[in-house]
């Protein structure tokens, strides 16, 4: 309990960081004016509400977890990282850090928590994933499907070189023209799929 007054002193005012505590009931007992700002939707305080109020029903377990993690090894953080409302029927994510508190007879009382958000760092990753399954897909296409017609007009041009038939030639500009277009559709296919 010794570092829990002095921090929520020191961050009251963060415009960064949140700071909450939960009791044992699992009721908020303590959130920063950052925290409230940022979650009570209802217009009132979350003190006394449940910490599911501000949750991801996926994350509850998440929460439950790191918390019993924090009583057994209560000398240490715990993280979490957390899905919360955003009042737009929506979620932001957000990063914590987790510390079992006790009172001075070494009873628990609740957990501090101590969280920022990376909503804009986790939709950059995203977004750089999706790029990089964009670009893999791309690779492939290119090795794969650009590389067949390209052989064949490839092939079909040395042909011409060999061959003085009329019925031959036009033979082989018809097949020549036909792998072009098949080349063309697949270039096609690349561009729609361009990184954006």
């Amino acid at each position: 309990m010794e570092y829990v007054e002095p921090t929520i002193e020191l961050l009251k005012g963060s415009k960064f960081f949140y700071t909450i505590v939960v009791d044992m009931q699992g009721n908020y007992s303590y959130v920063s004016p950052n925290y409230d700002a940022h979650f009570s939707f209802i217009g009132e305080t979350l003190i006394g509400k449940p910490f599911q109020t501000t949750l991801h029903p996926d994350d509850w377990q998440v929460c439950a977890k790191v918390g019993e993690q924090s009583f057994k090894k209560p000398d240490a953080m715990h993280q979490a990282t957390l899905r919360k409302l955003d009042g737009k029927e929506g979620y932001i994510y957000t990063h914590w850090e987790f510390r079992a508190i006790f009172n001075t007879n070494g009873t628990p009382s609740g957990i501090f928590c101590m969280g920022y958000n990376i909503t804009e760092h986790v939709e950059t990753q995203n977004l750089a994933e999706m790029q990089s399954e964009k670009l893999d897909e791309i690779v492939s296409i290119q090795s794969h499907d650009v590389r067949r017609p390209l052989a064949n007009i490839l092939g079909l041009i040395e042909m011409l070189d060999g061959t003085d038939s009329i019925h031959d030639l036009s033979e082989l500009k018809a097949m020549l023209k036909g792998s072009a277009e098949e080349l063309d559709l697949v270039i096609r296919r690349i561009s729609d799929k361009g990184i954006s």
